[in-house]
C-alpha cells in the first residue's frame, strides 16, 4: 500500500491486516521541495508507469515551495525506484512539466495512466472564485483541463510527447496537450475497466 501525504512524503507498507508500525517505510521524501500549506497545495498525486515492473518509474504531481505568488506553480516529475531496495527511490527527479499557478487553490492534482499507456493529468483552473481569468475555457492555457501526454516518447525539446490523436493537436492557438477542457478542479479520476 502506498500512502501519499500532502506534506511531501509517500509511505509504503505491506498489504496485510496485521501490519506493524515498524513495517511502514518512507518510499519518497520530497518535503524540502513541497509547498507547506493548508490550502490545496502540496504533494497531490502518484502514478506508477504501466511498465513499472520493468522500468521502475513513477510520477508525482506537486506544488513546489515558493517565496512569493509569482513563483507559484505545479510540477509533474518522474522518479525511479531503487534497484537495491523496492521500498525506496533513487531520489533523482526529472521534471516532466511545470505549470504556472495564479492562486493557492484549485490545483486539480490527479495523475493516471490510461489503458492507452498515456499519462492523464487533471489540472484545476488555478484558483480564486469563479475562474476570473477564464483559464478553464481558454485553449491556450493548460489549467482547468485534463491533459494527455506521452512520457515514453519525448519530442520537441520537451520531456514528453504529444499523442497524435489528441483532440486539439492540429488546432491553431490551442495547446496540443489538452484532452478535455472547461473543468473546475479535477482532483480525482479513474478509468472504467
Amino acid at each position: 500500500i502506498f500512502v501519499v501525504e500532502q506534506t511531501g512524503r509517500i509511505k509504503v507498507f505491506p498489504n496485510r491486516l496485521d501490519v506493524a508500525a515498524s513495517e511502514m517505510r518512507v518510499f519518497l521524501d520530497i518535503v524540502s521541495k513541497v509547498q507547506q500549506s493548508s490550502s490545496e497545495e502540496g504533494l497531490l498525486s502518484l502514478a506508477f508507469h504501466p511498465r513499472f515492473a520493468e522500468n521502475r518509474t513513477f510520477y508525482v504531481y506537486y506544488s513546489p515551495r515558493y517565496t512569493n505568488g509569482a513563483d507559484r506553480k505545479t510540477v509533474i516529475a518522474r522518479y525511479q525506484m531503487s534497484a537495491n531496495d523496492p521500498n525506496t527511490t533513487t531520489g533523482e527527479e526529472l521534471i516532466i512539466m511545470e505549470l504556472s499557478q495564479p492562486f493557492t487553490n484549485h490545483k486539480g492534482g490527479t495523475l493516471n495512466f490510461g489503458p492507452d499507456g498515456f499519462l492523464y493529468l487533471g489540472t484545476g483552473g488555478g484558483g480564486s472564485g469563479g475562474d476570473p481569468q477564464n483559464r478553464a475555457q481558454n485553449k491556450a492555457s493548460l489549467l482547468g483541463k485534463v491533459l494527455r501526454i506521452d512520457v515514453d516518447n519525448p519530442a520537441g525539446g520537451l520531456n514528453y510527447g504529444i499523442p497524435a490523436d489528441n483532440p486539439f493537436v492540429n488546432e491553431a492557438g490551442t495547446r496540443p496537450e489538452i484532452w478535455a477542457l472547461g473543468l473546475r478542479n479535477p482532483w480525482r479520476m479513474s478509468f472504467d475497466r
